[in-house]
């Protein structure tokens, strides 16, 4: 019996994981929303949000997590491409986060400021699950959420983390533990 179990919970982890790995999504097209969310710490994220702001799909833009010592200016100037009006009109610096949950929680006190409807989150591909599952916990369902993955060539490593994370995090939610 015990055997049995044992198998059925492998069995359940291995098709999660698969699952997971199929869930990592498209960059999102044709969705207009009110503001873009970009957590830092992957390659493409800023670029990829600043595109869609420039293209009009948002009004505004929060990049979460930043170091408390950069300044506006010094990301515009990091990102030559998109015109300085962008940054001083739309972008935003959230600079209390340090990881995924204070995202959520930083960027949900943004949301509710702005008092915003819809957000666009742009983050990797394999962080997307995770950030959006904070995001809803920190926001409720009074703000639609739409994942916005940037495509990345993660390393197994990296997923397999991530899908344990994701895991564990669930598991917490579920037995009640928000903070």
């Amino acid at each position: 019996m015990l055997l049995r179990v044992v198998a059925f919970v492998a069995l359940a982890y291995a098709l999660g994981f698969a699952l997971f790995l199929l869930g990592l999504g498209h960059p999102l097209e044709g969705q207009k929303t009110d503001a873009i969310v970009v957590p830092t710490g992957g390659a493409g994220r800023i670029d990829r949000g600043l595109a869609l702001l420039e293209a009009g799909e948002a009004k505004r833009m929060l990049v979460t997590g930043v170091d408390p010592s950069v300044r506006p200016r010094e990301l515009a100037a990091i990102y030559k491409t998109t015109p300085r009006r962008i940054f001083d009109c739309c972008v935003d610096l959230g600079q209390e986060a340090i990881d995924t949950r204070s995202n959520a929680d930083e960027t949900a006190a943004w949301v509710r400021t702005n008092r915003f409807r819809t957000v666009r989150l742009v983050t990797s591909d394999w962080h997307m699950a995770r950030a959006k599952l904070e995001l809803q916990n920190a926001l409720g369902s009074e703000t639609e959420i739409f994942g916005d993955p940037v495509r990345t060539n993660a390393r197994f490593a990296t997923l397999f983390s991530e899908y344990n994370k994701l895991l564990i995090r669930r598991v917490a939610l579920i037995a009640g533990y928000h903070g």
